[in-house]
C-alpha cells in the first residue's frame, strides 16, 4: 500500500501527515465532547456484530481506521471526560494531560530499573517527593507508582502480612506457620479490601466490615468491640484501612482514632486516601491529613482529584525499604540492568514491566502549578455545595449523607402516584422499596438519554442518587441542566402508578 515501507511501518513524511490529521482530530473531539451523546444507549454486542468477525490479513489505510473510531468507536463510548458525566468521582482530562500521555507514547520505555530508564526512574522520584511536600507528609514517606489503588493496598498488605508473619514470602502462610489473620475496613471502604485480601491467602471472610454512623464514618466503639472478639477467638489482627473519602459518599473516617488503636494492638494503619486525599492540598482540608503520620501506607490516586489520566496511583509507605524487602528479586538475566545505589522501580511491586507514567504528571503539574489544582478542587466543591442546596429546597428530594467533599448522594422520596405520603418520616418498607425502584428509575433514564450520566447506590439499605464532580468542563450552567433533568424526569416517574403492574420492558 501507498503508505507502507517495503518493511511494512509508515514512512516518515506520511507519519508526519497522518499525526497533524490526529492532532486536528484530538482538538476536534475536545473542542466538541460537550455536544455528544454521555453514553450509548445500544444493546450489548452492537459494537461486536458491526466489527469483522475475522482478524485482517492485510493493512489498511490510517484514515479507513480513524473514520471507523468516528463510526463505531466515539458513538459506542462512555464519555468519562464529558462535561455531563458525573458518575463516580467526575472524571477529566485536561490538554496538558493529553499532550503528556502523547509525549509518553513514543518514548515507549520500559521503566523497570535505573539503567533501563534512567530519566523516567528520577522523574518519577521526583514527582511522587512533589506530592509528598504539596500533602505535607514528613520524608519518613516514599512512594511507587502503580495504576490503581486496588494494586496498592495489596502490596502494602502484603508488607503487613510479612512484618506480622517473618518469613511468608518465603514460606508461605503454612510454612510461616502464620495465624488467621484479621482486616478492618468500615462499610462504606472500598472492595479493594477484599480483593487484596483474597489475592494474598488471607480470605475474603477474613475482612471484617465495621458499621458506621450517622455520617457514614467509621464507629470507633464497635472496632474495638470487633478487634477483643477477634482477640478472644485467637484470630490475629493484622491491619485497619481508614479511607479518606469512601467510594459512595467521599466520607472520612477518624484517622487519629484508628491510629490509636492500631499502636494498642500494634496493627498495620493503611489510609485509602485514593479519592479524599487529594484534597488535603488546599489549606481548608488539612484537617484531612491528622494522623497520616502514623500510618504505615497512604494511597493517593491523582487520576481522581489531581488531574491526571487514569491510570496513575501512588502509595506511600513509611520506610520504603520495608516494601522493598518484600518484592525485591532480581534474576541472572536483570543482573546487568540494575544499579545497586540507584532505585529500580521493579523492586516494589509484583509488576517488571512499567509504563512511564511519572511523565505525563510532570507535564501536568508544571502546566497548572500548585495554584491551580487548588482552583479546581475549590470550584468543584463550590458547585457540589451549590447542588445540595438546590436539593434542601425542593420538597420531592432529600440529602442522602453529609456533603464533604464533591460527592452528592441525595433521593426522590416523592409524591407518587398511587402512594400516600411517599415521604421518609412516614414511610413504610413497601412503600420504601417503590421510592428505591423510581430512584433507579431516575438514574436509568437520564443515563439512556445521553444527555447525562450519573450513578446510584445504596446506603442504609435505600438506593440513592449520587453524582461526583471533578472534570474541569463541567460548569455551573451544566449542572443547572443536569438539575433540570433531574427534576424532569422526577416529575416523569412520580406519575406512574406502582400499584398497577409494570409492563415488561
Amino acid at each position: 500500500m501507498k503508505d507502507r515501507s517495503p518493511l511494512g511501518d509508515v514512512p516518515i513524511a506520511e507519519f508526519r501527515r497522518q499525526l497533524h490529521k490526529l492532532a486536528d482530530w484530538i482538538a476536534d473531539y475536545r473542542e466538541t465532547i460537550g455536544d455528544i451523546r454521555v453514553a450509548p444507549n445500544d444493546k450489548p454486542g452492537a459494537i461486536r456484530a458491526a466489527l469483522p468477525a475475522q482478524p485482517p490479513e492485510h493493512g489498511e489505510s490510517f484514515e479507513n481506521i480513524l473514520a471507523d473510531v468516528d463510526r463505531l468507536i466515539v458513538p459506542g463510548m462512555v464519555h468519562w471526560s464529558h462535561p455531563m458525566f458525573l458518575g463516580y468521582f467526575g472524571w477529566t482530562a485536561t490538554a496538558p494531560g493529553l499532550l503528556g500521555e502523547i509525549v509518553t507514547a513514543p518514548l515507549n520505555v520500559n521503566a523497570m530499573t535505573w539503567r533501563t530508564s534512567p530519566a523516567a526512574t528520577e522523574l518519577e522520584t521526583v514527582v511522587i517527593d512533589w506530592l509528598r511536600q504539596w500533602l505535607g507528609l514528613p520524608k519518613q514517606f516514599d512512594g511507587v507508582v502503580y495504576d490503581t489503588a486496588s494494586v496498592g493496598i495489596m502490596h502494602a498488605l502484603a508488607v503487613a502480612r510479612e512484618e506480622a508473619a517473618p518469613s511468608t514470602r518465603k514460606r508461605g502462610l503454612i510454612g510461616a506457620q502464620a495465624p488467621v489473620f484479621r482486616i478492618y475496613a468500615s462499610d462504606q471502604a472500598h472492595s479493594s479490601v477484599e480483593k487484596a485480601s483474597i489475592a494474598l491467602g488471607l480470605g475474603e471472610e477474613n475482612v471484617q466490615r465495621v458499621p458506621t454512623g450517622a455520617e457514614f464514618r467509621m464507629d470507633m466503639a464497635a472496632l474495638r468491640v470487633m478487634i477483643e472478639r477477634d482477640l478472644r477467638e485467637k484470630f490475629k489482627p493484622l491491619a485497619v484501612v481508614a479511607t479518606v473519602g469512601t467510594t459512595s459518599t467521599a466520607s472520612v473516617d477518624s484517622v487519629p482514632e484508628i491510629a490509636k488503636i492500631c499502636r494498642e494492638h500494634k496493627m498495620w494503619l493503611h489510609i485509602d486516601g485514593a479519592y479524599g486525599g487529594g484534597f488535603a492540598m488546599l489549606p481548608e482540608f488539612e484537617w484531612l491529613a491528622e494522623g497520616w503520620t502514623e500510618a504505615d501506607s497512604i494511597i493517593i490516586n491523582p487520576h481522581k482529584t489531581l488531574y491526571v489520566p487514569l491510570d496513575f496511583s501512588v502509595l506511600y509507605v513509611r520506610d520504603l525499604e520495608r516494601l522493598r524487602r518484600v518484592f525485591t528479586l532480581v534474576p541472572e538475566y536483570l543482573r546487568g540492568d540494575t544499579v545497586e545505589a540507584e532505585k529500580n522501580y521493579m523492586d516494589y511491586g509484583i509488576q517488571l514491566g512499567r509504563r512511564f507514567r511519572a511523565l505525563k504528571a510532570w507535564v501536568i503539574w508544571r502546566a497548572f502549578g500548585r495554584e491551580g489544582m487548588i482552583a479546581f478542587m475549590r470550584e468543584h466543591l463550590r458547585l457540589a455545595g451549590l447542588f445540595a442546596d438546590w436539593i434542601k429546597i425542593d420538597d420531592r428530594f432529600e440529602l442522602a449523607a453529609p456533603v464533604v467533599l464533591p460527592v452528592v448522594c441525595f433521593r426522590f422520596v416523592g409524591p407518587v402516584a398511587g402512594v400516600a405520603e411517599a415521604g421518609p418520616r412516614s414511610a413504610t418498607a413497601a412503600t420504601a422499596d417503590k421510592i428505591d425502584i423510581l430512584n433507579s428509575e431516575i438514574v436509568g433514564r437520564i443515563n439512556a438519554s445521553g444527555r447525562a450520566y450519573l450513578t446510584q447506590t445504596k446506603l442504609r439499605g435505600q438506593t440513592v442518587m449520587r453524582i461526583g464532580l471533578g472534570n474541569v468542563l463541567t460548569t455551573e450552567q451544566h449542572l443547572r441542566n443536569l438539575w433540570e433533568l433531574i427534576q424532569k424526569t422526577a416529575d416523569e416517574v412520580g406519575a406512574i402508578d406502582l400499584n398497577r403492574p409494570r409492563a415488561v420492558r
